[in-house]
């Protein structure tokens, strides 16, 4: 299983802006040496999830995962659902709009919708969300059961700014006060210069699934009213859990301690 593991790993390393990438880059990125990263590389070629220009010898992402993505966007479709909340959300706040969900063992981002701005947050869709550095992650954790939980914090913490919290004990204070407001929010936690909001998205199971986040430019801070950039999220966030099935309204204590009791699975929308 951590062969298979290893291997489905190299595919959350595609991004848009990196739709192809060599085998030297990708043994590099995941830290496997050249002979291991080959071997999964052959493996998923094999089975189209991957495919190799033949000129360059890159490699990208390759048909297998379209039929499954087509599949999954036919019987589940989030992006339907997602994006005219996103859209009024960036209507709302006039900021950059994101929805992520667990893929795994992290938080990717599955839609976005800018800012208007042209000094505005970047987020590629793909885009791979650390849990402990963003507000999404945040308020992902804060609904998560103990046992994600304990397994996110009790490993290395990447510091990505002089801003991230990475000391394990403050991140647990952090996010008992998101279990009481349902709002999770970063400073310059993942990127200087950024300021975010998020809210937790749960399924049809009254499981967090997801998030959903406005991000700003952090010299735009002051001009916002983040009292309705708070309202705006948590109003997208009950409207996503809608979508999917779920019950919106439940980003309580309450909630928190039955989706964090003795339930150890990961979310599946």
């Amino acid at each position: 299983m951590r062969t298979i593991e290893k291997a489905l790993g190299l595919l959350a390393l595609f991004s848009e802006q990196r739709p192809a990438i060599g085998l030297s880059e990708l043994a590099r990125l995941a830290r496997y040496d050249k002979a291991t990263t080959h071997r999964y590389l052959s493996a998923l070629l094999r089975r189209g999830f991957l495919e190799q220009d033949a000129q360059r010898r890159t490699y990208r992402l390759g048909p297998s995962l379209v039929r499954l993505a087509r599949v999954r966007e036919q019987t589940h479709p989030v992006e339907a659902a997602v994006a005219p909340v996103l859209a009024h959300l960036v209507k709302i706040t006039e900021e950059t709009a994101h929805f992520s969900m667990l893929c795994g063992e992290e938080l990717a981002t599955l839609a976005v919708v800018e800012s208007p701005k042209v000094n505005r947050v970047i987020v590629e869709i793909g885009e791979a969300l650390p849990l402990h550095a963003t507000s999404s992650g945040l308020a992902y954790l804060a609904f998560a059961p103990a046992k994600v939980v304990e397994a996110a914090l009790n490993q290395p913490l990447a510091a990505f700014t002089p801003a991230t919290l990475s000391d394990p004990e403050r991140i647990r204070a952090l996010l008992e006060t998101c279990r009481k407001s349902g709002i999770a929010a970063s400073t310059d936690g993942y990127e200087e210069g950024v300021f975010s909001v998020a809210a937790p998205v749960f399924n049809s199971g009254d499981v967090v699934c997801g998030a959903v986040a406005v991000a700003a430019p952090i010299s735009r801070r002051r001009q916002l009213a983040e009292a309705v950039m708070r309202d705006a999220v948590r109003e997208g966030a009950a409207a996503i859990t809608r979508a999917l099935g779920g019950a919106p309204g439940g980003t309580d204590a309450n909630r928190g301690a039955r989706v964090r009791g003795n339930r150890t699975e990961h979310a599946v929308i």
